[in-house]
């Protein structure tokens, strides 16, 4: 019988238990934090996750998405919101396609609990990782609540424990392990609209809210109660930045002048603002994601990305499906195992991080450009006339399983393609015609 131990309970360490623990192996979990079903860590509505295919293939592998569409939203549309209040809207894929918002703490849960119902998985909470012996197999623990030291040996270790990774940093020691840590020169805020008298959401429901303001931007995404968690990126210095946001005059003026339409939904929006932590947003890529036949990092213990596309947690729930697959394809040979998954979704890895930086640009500044907006209509359109020949970045991104390295190079190809397209100086007329298909066509086939 294989003994797996998982570090970081969180969702992709949550989700990989319950995939272990139905293949029969015996799984403990151990976490620094308290279980989150009794200890509220995410307090009030929990920061927001938007679940797309990649994810849902992986619920629907281990029989949670019923359970998980309980406590999701569809969203069908990015809702753009200019200065003056006045919206247009981009549908994210074809009829009836949605990314869902999600709560994290309560997707959180539900897995835990899932997990929890086997007898073959143990959880252990409050137990920080503090070294592991890699020669010994031997990982030390400290209870956080006694601070008594526990070591515990181990067949097979996951690290999925997150940004700041304990497995990942014990690695870092070892001969040519590569790591780098790119932290981008924006931070973020949450806020949050709360919801009408009678339960009802203040904007339109099923649909993600951006408000694009070329360096920085605001979003919200729906929440089941009614409100919405909203998320505020903006740079750490500078002219329009955190640190120019001192006083509560500051504050007013700028949401007076930047996103006045907020302000009637959002009355408390100073003192949430100066109650509420602003945190920095990081790229970690690191190499080789294991250590010999027994260690494994997955999730973003091994590639933690931007939140720009939301594909992080995609990617991690998208780690544990090919892991699973992987299984079945090495039966006993653990060594090529380990190995052989880190090669196939490092590309991967990189490319949706190199790919979130990309939709950050377009969504806080390009969402709100008419000639982006007469492209991604150019593009649809093509796209449902000649599905064979072109499919979206977006579509391949997020409503398949495309690897993300391989749509990242099909994305690149057709920025090309619609650069020329664009440059027509009479695209704005003739941009719904038979000419411009044809012109569409052509460069595809010399590319």
């Amino acid at each position: 019988m294989k003994d797996y131990t998982i570090i970081g309970a969180g969702l992709v360490g949550s989700l990989q238990a319950v995939f272990l623990a139905q293949r029969g192996y015996n799984v403990k979990v151990f976490e620094r934090r308290p279980d989150i079903r009794k200890a509220n860590i995410y307090q009030g509505r929990s920061i927001n996750l938007a679940l797309s295919d990649r994810g849902w293939r992986a619920l629907d592998k281990v029989g949670l998405s019923d359970d998980i569409r309980k406590i999701a939203i569809p969203m069908y549309k990015r809702t753009m919101h200019d200065q003056q209040g006045k919206l247009t809207y981009q549908p994210y894929g074809k009829e009836n396609q949605a990314i869902y918002s999600v709560s994290r703490g309560e997707l959180n849960k539900t897995l835990l609990s899932l997990a929890d119902r086997y007898d073959n998985t143990q959880f252990h909470f409050n137990m920080r990782c503090m070294d592991i012996d890699l020669d010994k197999k031997i990982i030390h623990f400290r209870n956080e609540l006694s601070g008594e030291m526990l070591a515990e040996s181990y067949q097979y270790l996951i690290g999925t424990d997150g940004a700041y990774s304990a497995v990942r940093h014990r690695l870092m020691f070892n001969d040519r392990f590569n790591y780098s840590q790119q932290y981008i020169e924006h931070g973020y805020k949450e806020l949050s609209i709360e919801p009408n008298e009678d339960g009802t959401h203040k904007m339109e429901k099923n649909t993600l809210h951006i408000w694009p303001r070329e360096d920085f931007m605001l979003i919200a995404l729906p929440n089941i109660d009614g409100s919405f968690t909203c998320t505020l990126f903006l740079a750490w210095e500078g002219n329009v930045s955190f640190e120019s946001l001192k006083t509560e005059r500051d504050i007013i003026s700028f949401f007076q002048f930047y996103f006045p339409d907020v302000i009637p939904m959002m009355p408390d929006f100073v003192e949430q603002f100066m109650k509420n932590p602003t945190s920095s947003l990081a790229i970690m890529r690191c190499y080789p994601w294991h250590y010999q036949d027994h260690v494994l990092l997955m999730g973003d213990a091994a590639h933690a990305i931007v939140p720009f596309y939301g594909q992080g947690m995609n990617a991690g729930f998208e780690d544990c499906t090919i892991f699973d697959e992987m299984l079945d394809q090495y039966a006993n040979n653990y060594e090529s195992l380990f190995a052989d998954f880190g090669k196939r979704r490092k590309p991967d890895g990189d490319a949706i991080a190199d790919l979130a930086l990309r939709n950050f640009i377009e969504m806080r500044d390009l969402t709100a450009d008419p000639e982006f907006l007469l492209r991604k209509k150019i593009e649809a359109r093509f796209s449902d006339k000649y599905p064979e020949l072109w499919t979206p970045l977006y579509t391949m991104v997020t409503f398949s399983h495309m690897p993300y390295s391989q749509a990242l190079k099909e994305g690149i190809r057709q920025d090309e393609i619609m650069k020329e397209v664009m440059n027509r100086p009479d695209i704005e007329k003739v941009w719904d015609s038979e000419e411009v298909e044809n012109h569409m066509k052509q460069l595809i086939q010399n590319r």
